[in-house]
């Protein structure tokens, strides 16, 4: 799938199942919620942290795919391509660091 793709499905789900658009500062909210369940999935699978018997029924594919969607849902409404931007994004990186972390000694 494209990223266009899951915009697309995305808008689709939200307009017919999901009635509509949570407004943009609860998106935010709702991403943070989310990313703080990948961090606390990472820090017990790969951290120093234990499971939690309720922690164990958790997947890390599948709250990640929770933030792609709530971060799709915020593209969605405020108009960003997300193809577009992911493009200029790499570009901006690929000159800005292009021998920035092969000089790095702690990388090496």
């Amino acid at each position: 799938m494209h990223l266009s793709e899951a915009q697309q499905q995305v808008d689709h789900w939200i307009k017919t199942t999901g009635v509509r658009y949570f407004n943009e500062l609860t998106n935010m909210a709702m991403l943070t919620e989310e990313v703080g369940e990948v961090a606390r999935i990472i820090a017990r699978k790969y951290g120093e942290q234990s499971f939690k018997e309720t922690d164990l029924e958790k997947n890390l594919d599948d709250e990640l795919a929770d933030v792609l969607f709530v971060l799709i849902c915020i593209a969605n409404q405020t108009g960003i391509d997300l193809t577009k931007a992911l493009e200029a994004n790499l570009q901006k990186k690929s000159a800005r660091d292009a021998t920035r972390h092969t000089r790095n000694e702690k990388l090496k």
